[in-house]
């Protein structure tokens, strides 16, 4: 659906509700933003949920009653990527797994592929060169071609370095993936660093000499 199809289609609803008493009129507006984010397969951005409602409605205490309404059940509302998502309570995670049901799932990723992605999510706008220098190994563009597929990221803009190759940045479907509201949601770095799963160090004091040499195999465009 196209955007002034959509903003058509909204502009026939009434959001007011001025017709309703107070407490009647919060119970619809309420109603909306819950049909909404349970129909909805992507995290439902705040726009998209200010079209429904009067413009005097607090959002955010909109979505705290909804999700008061949701205590003791076996799922929640929570911030995702920049909007809202029904997820299931962790408590349940395994018996959900047991049950072998068709659910929404995350691209599936190999250890090394989680692990660059990571390096990514920290570093972004990184280059696949820098990213190397990270593990201190090569990774190659099929490890970045498939994060690229899984939609986890895209080409950020190109690095001032020698050669200007495309840096990689994380979108929006790894913040909803893995339960991020925004990129401040991620673990701290310094526990990351004490696992030595991860080094500042290596993109901060790396020899300038050899940073002024392209890296064998960077790429020009992204992968």
């Amino acid at each position: 659906m196209t955007m002034a199809r959509r903003s058509k289609q909204l502009s026939l609803i009434d959001t007011e509700l001025a017709d309703l008493p107070p407490t009647e009129r919060w119970r619809e507006w309420m109603n909306r933003a819950e049909a909404i984010i349970f129909a909805s397969t992507e995290p439902v951005l705040r726009a998209t949920l200010a079209g429904v409602v009067g413009r005097e409605c607090n959002l955010d205490l909109l979505i705290d009653d909804i999700r008061e309404t949701l205590h003791g059940k076996p799922y929640d509302l929570v911030a995702v990527g920049g909007g809202w998502q029904h997820r299931t309570r962790p408590a349940y995670a395994e018996v959900v797994r047991a049950a072998t049901v068709p659910v929404r799932e995350t691209a599936g990723l190999s250890q090394h592929e989680a692990m660059v992605l990571m390096a990514i999510a920290y570093f972004q706008p990184v280059t696949r060169s820098e990213v190397s220098k990270i593990f201190g190994r090569e990774i190659s563009r099929d490890t970045m071609a498939a994060l690229r597929q899984a939609g986890y990221v895209a080409a950020g803009p190109r690095s001032p370095t020698p050669g200007a190759p495309y840096t990689f940045v994380t979108t929006p479907a790894f913040l909803s993936a893995f339960g991020f509201d925004t990129l401040r949601d991620l673990p701290d770095i310094e526990m990351l660093e004490d696992a030595g799963l991860l080094s500042r160090a290596v993109l901060r004091h790396e020899d300038p000499a050899a940073a002024a040499q392209p890296h064998e195999g960077e790429e020009s465009d992204p992968d």
